[in-house]
C-alpha cells in the first residue's frame, strides 16, 4: 500500500486544491456582490428607459446582435420600456426591415437622438442620460 510520506503528500495536495477552489469561489462571489452593490436601482433604470422614449431617442438593433443583447441587459427588466426598434428579419441575418433601411442604419446597436446625432455601439447608461438630457444617477463607487 502507500507509505506515510505518500499519504502526507496526498493530503497536502488535496488541501491545497481545496483552498484554491475556495479562493476562486470566494473571489467570484465577492465580484458579483460588488457589481450588484454598485448597480443602479431598478427604478432609476426604468425612469431612464421611459425618459429616452419620451424624448424620442431610438435604439436600432437586431435579434442576432450580441452587442444589442448586452445593451438591453443593462436595462434589465426595464428593457421592455426602452425605445428599441428591431431591424433584423427572422431567418435572414443579412436582411433589414424597411424602417431601419429608411433610417440608414448600417450597424448595431445604433442610437439616434432627436437632434439627429447618432452613436454606434453599446453605450453606458450614464452616457445615454447625458446625451439625451434624461435624469439618471448611478450609485457611488464603493
Amino acid at each position: 500500500m502507500f507509505n506515510k510520506k505518500e499519504d502526507k503528500r496526498a493530503l497536502v495536495f488535496r488541501t491545497v486544491i481545496l483552498l484554491v477552489i475556495i479562493f476562486i469561489v470566494g473571489s467570484i462571489a465577492a465580484i458579483r456582490l460588488s457589481e450588484e452593490k454598485n448597480a443602479p436601482s431598478a427604478a432609476a433604470v426604468s425612469g431612464l428607459a421611459e425618459c429616452l422614449t419620451q424624448k424620442g431617442v431610438k435604439m436600432y438593433g437586431a435579434y442576432w446582435c450580441s452587442h444589442c443583447q448586452k445593451q438591453k441587459k443593462l436595462f434589465g427588466d426595464a428593457a421592455s420600456k426602452m425605445p428599441y426598434i428591431e431591424c433584423g428579419v427572422q431567418g435572414d441575418p443579412r436582411a433589414q426591415v424597411k424602417e431601419c433601411t429608411d433610417a440608414g442604419i448600417t450597424g448595431y446597436p445604433t442610437w439616434v437622438f432627436p437632434n439627429g446625432e447618432r452613436q454606434a455601439g453599446e453605450m453606458k447608461l450614464l452616457d445615454l442620460a447625458a446625451k439625451s438630457g434624461c435624469p439618471f444617477e448611478e450609485p457611488p463607487a464603493s
